[in-house]
């Protein structure tokens, strides 16, 4: 398997200066590909306005590569959907979207609602809180998509800074995520950062997909992915470092348990409760107890739902 994962890397592992710009844009105009780029937000006024201006002044106005910027607004409170538009996104509310299916709490579900408001034959996932955007994270990742024929997924790698220390960004995936993929799925040992919300991917593959609703969505795709397509369908490009906003420890302990019970119900699918997870916190009368059920539903392939057949025809 080690020889597996390192054939992987020299073959399916690249940086963003491999593909120029030109070359992606002369991929497209021949393959006739639409680029859709979606942006799930919550509460991300700060952040989410400077984002969609970057794509849109490099990759649409300057060099017409991405053809829609979709913000997906899960119910912010703040301004988030406001900024965004002005900033040039088109924003459609979640719970707009499928209203036949009520809409749960989760940044997979909004992503599996994407499918359902964008036309793009590839759709390119931005999360909304990153700081000192580059618009290389989304040209960077496309790019594989446009000239690797055979490539059907390709996850963004980047360094992720905790304050002033490098690399120590990534606490669950170090933690939870690469330990579970090493074990179980040794395969999928050479992405760097498996749990990143930046990829990209046909939309051919992603409608065949199955989607957790919560913080899991990002490995049960590159476990179901690898599964469905193989592993040199899947690709990895060097876009630089990523700055964002962290979780504290306790939103971290949420989020790898959802990771473990994602991978759970891959390797014992049908067969398990549904979890919750227990956390303390120091009150006036000592530690008390908060316990929170783990956002582990899952969406089917949005090939399965009517409603996205009739989207696809019109």
């Amino acid at each position: 398997m080690l020889e597996e994962v390192e054939r992987w890397l020299a073959t399916r592992s690249w940086s963003v200066a491999d593909r120029p710009l030109h070359r992606i844009l002369s991929a497209k105009q021949r393959t006739g590909r639409t680029i859709s780029v979606v942006l799930p937000a919550l509460n991300e006024e700060e952040t989410v306005g400077d984002i969609v201006a970057v794509v849109r002044h490099d990759l649409v106005e300057q060099v017409p590569l991405v053809d829609e910027i979709v913000v997906v607004d899960s119910g912010s409170t703040d301004r988030t959907s406001e900024v965004a538009a002005a900033a040039g996104a088109r924003v459609v509310h979640r719970d707009e979207i499928l209203p036949r299916i009520p809409a749960v709490p989760g940044k997979g579900e909004v992503l599996w609602r994407s499918l359902l408001v964008t036309s793009g034959d590839i759709l390119c996932f931005v999360d909304a809180d990153l700081k000192e955007f580059s618009s290389d994270f989304v040209s960077g990742i496309v790019g594989p998509l446009l000239t690797e024929p055979g490539v059907d997924l390709v996850k963004a790698m980047y360094d992720r800074p905790l304050g002033t220390a490098p690399g120590q960004g990534g606490r669950v995936t170090e933690l939870m995520a690469r330990p579970l993929l090493n074990l179980h799925w040794p395969q999928l040992a050479g992405f760097v950062q498996p749990l990143g919300g930046e990829y990209a991917a046909r939309r051919g593959l992603l409608e065949q997909l199955p989607f957790p609703v919560g913080y899991g969505v990002e490995l049960g795709m590159l476990v179901d992915a690898v599964h469905l397509v193989g592993l040199d369908a899947l690709a990895q490009v060097d876009v630089g470092v990523r700055k964002h906003r962290h979780q504290d420890g306790q939103a971290l302990g949420r989020m790898a348990a959802a990771i473990y019970r994602t991978a759970q119900l891959r390797l014992a699918r049908g067969h398990l409760v549904r979890p919750a997870l227990t956390q303390f916190e120091r009150g006036e009368d000592g530690f008390e107890p908060h316990t929170y059920s783990l956002d582990t539903e899952e969406r089917p392939p949005m090939a399965e739902i009517s409603e996205y057949a009739e989207h696809k025809v019109a």
